[in-house]
């Protein structure tokens, strides 16, 4: 269809004549007046989540999404002259649409297929903070937003713990809609903990809060959870995920998403929103952005590490420690020295995804040869690398949050979350990401993000004796799902599982030698890490059935 008029999500206008049009005209006058003043630089103007497409004046059509992409928007032109516009690839393809091989490759990569590529040769995604502008037959597609770091000088703890106190609480009230029940995801770490903890604040003792757990030893943390209940005055609820819960969810989830999507966390989400919504809750608050936003991810610690490296002189790197590593690496007292050597000379960003999955296994092992020669892994690196030079001349670690901005949270988390409490009946809010903050942390000296090697340090210091220590002290771990344990322990996911993989090697896209050797001696030796393969392949082949309407896609031929 061609779609001239979509407005999604929940716009702030930062203009007050605009908030009033607004609230008396409707979300569509105010983006067309916004438009009117400010062009293709209008939702640098405008907060909140948000997905939008219409035509400003005949022949023209401009679309946009927020700096998160929390709402999506995807889009096809046809002839040169037609420009098809949905929330969703599949509601924008061509009947039926051509396999993109290419996005097959990010998939294994990413485990997710970031934009602008999605699943449908020639159906593209706007990536966040991307505006597009079609007029005469041309599309112009460009960010209208890119985080610029600033370096202030000596900064004050005590106000700067003020003003984030006082965004934080506005940033929490703003994601309270009028009539609806609200309640949190809560996991126990310190972002859902402080969501909660805010919002309970606002709203009195009693918040609906909402937790998953696994009866699966190194994987359940619902203490906590239940320590930020106790310590919060929530109504708490809890729900164990089972091996049959994914017999039975998998399929449906898949199913759900308009692309195969491999975050595997998915699942656990999905049913702790859809507890939420049996409850008679309308929309939950999540705590994801914090980490990315204040330094909370372990691996800016760790590639904090690796960066010392790069700031040796030359001559001393690569004169004498390179040439000596491969000698490090054979010494046994030497041989972290060697392995610290080897990776920290990976330039950034392919550092970060040298040792995933695809690397580590090898994609001559895991495709058939005819497959993996029409992929293009550069592709999928400049991709990297055009997002992580967007904020050339940041700090390092500031580098990498804008980096994890894109692909931790636009192109992965966030999706996870809207994509699994959609499928629930449940509307979602972030209040963490909201404009006020994301500013605040720009602003934020690096070293109070990641100090020295204590990661999110004024986030924590700066809540310090609102949140429990325990919940400060903790470590970050997250609804994580021991798929790989459960698949070799429960008969009915096992089955799931395997026959799902040999039916995408049936499709001709894997080998039935690589699935075997997946269950018959990767899996039983490392489960956790081999788990998440077999994962992202049994989505992918779910969501292949699922769609079988919407694609061509005969790669075996």
């Amino acid at each position: 269809m061609t779609a001239l008029a979509l407005f999604f999500g929940h716009p702030r206008f930062q203009e007050r004549d605009l908030t009033e049009i607004s609230r008396t005209q409707g979300i569509e006058s105010a983006w067309r007046e916004a438009f009117r003043r400010h062009g293709p630089q209008a939702p640098n103007h405008v907060q909140g989540d948000f997905a939008v497409a219409f035509s400003p004046e005949p022949g023209k059509t401009f679309m946009a999404v927020d700096r998160f992409a929390r709402r999506s928007l995807c889009y096809r032109v046809e002839n040169s002259s037609t420009l098809h516009v949905a929330a969703r690839a599949d509601e924008v393809t061509a009947s039926p649409s051509s396999i993109d091989i290419q996005a097959i490759y990010d998939y294994f990569h990413f485990h997710v297929i970031p934009a602008p590529r999605t699943i449908f040769q020639n159906v593209l995604r706007l990536p966040a903070a991307h505006y597009g502008l079609f007029h005469e037959g041309q599309l112009t597609v460009a960010p209208y937003w890119i985080p610029r770091f600033t370096s202030p000088g000596p900064s004050d703890f005590s106000s700067l713990k003020e003003e984030f106190r006082d965004i934080l609480r506005s940033s929490v009230q703003s994601q309270c809609h009028a009539g609806d029940r609200t309640g949190c995801f809560l996991s126990g770490g310190t972002d859902s903990s402080t969501v909660a903890g805010v919002l309970s604040q606002h709203l009195g003792e009693g918040v609906p809060t909402y937790s998953i757990g696994f009866d699966a030893e190194g994987y359940d943390e619902m203490e906590y959870a239940r320590l930020a209940a106790r310590h919060f005055k929530t109504q708490h609820h809890e729900y164990y995920v089972t091996p049959e819960d994914l017999v039975q969810g998998i399929p449906r989830v898949a199913a759900y998403y308009d692309q195969p999507f491999g975050n595997s966390s998915a699942l656990p989400g999905f049913y702790c929103a859809q507890r939420a919504q049996q409850d008679g809750v309308q929309r939950l608050l999540a705590g994801d952005g914090g980490d990315e936003l204040f330094g909370g991810n372990s691996r800016y610690a760790k590639q904090k590490l690796f960066h010392a490296y790069t700031r040796l002189p030359s001559i001393l790197r690569q004169g004498l420690l390179e040439p000596l590593a491969p000698l490090f690496n054979r010494l046994p007292l030497a041989r972290k020295l060697g392995s610290y050597i080897d990776q920290a000379k990976i330039p950034m960003p392919d550092r970060i995804t040298a040792y995933g999955l695809l690397e580590h296994i090898g994609v001559e092992n895991i495709f058939p040869e005819r497959i993996f020669s029409l992929f293009s892994p550069r592709a999928s690196r400049t991709l990297e690398q055009t997002v992580w030079h967007a904020t050339d001349g940041a700090d390092f670690v500031n580098q990498m949050l804008a980096y994890d901005w894109r692909f931790t949270l636009a192109e992965n988390d966030l999706p996870k979350v809207c994509g699994t409490s959609a499928l629930a009946g449940i509307e979602v809010g972030f209040p963490l990401l909201d404009e006020r903050l994301v500013d605040f942390s720009l602003k934020l000296p690096t070293h109070y993000k990641v100090k020295n090697l204590k990661l999110r340090w004024f986030f924590k210091e700066a809540l310090r004796g609102f949140l429990p220590d325990e919940i400060i002290t903790k470590q970050k771990h997250g609804f994580g799902l021991p798929f790989g344990v459960w698949v070799l322990r429960h008969p009915p996911l096992h089955q799931l599982a395997e026959s799902s993989l040999h039916q995408l090697a049936e499709r001709g896209l894997i080998r039935h030698t690589f699935v075997d050797q997946l269950f018959q001696q990767h899996l039983p030796d490392h489960p956790g890490f081999y788990g998440e393969m077999v994962w992202i392949l049994l989505m992918l082949e779910q969501w292949f059935q699922a769609h079988a309407d919407h694609y061509q896609f005969a790669p075996s031929d």
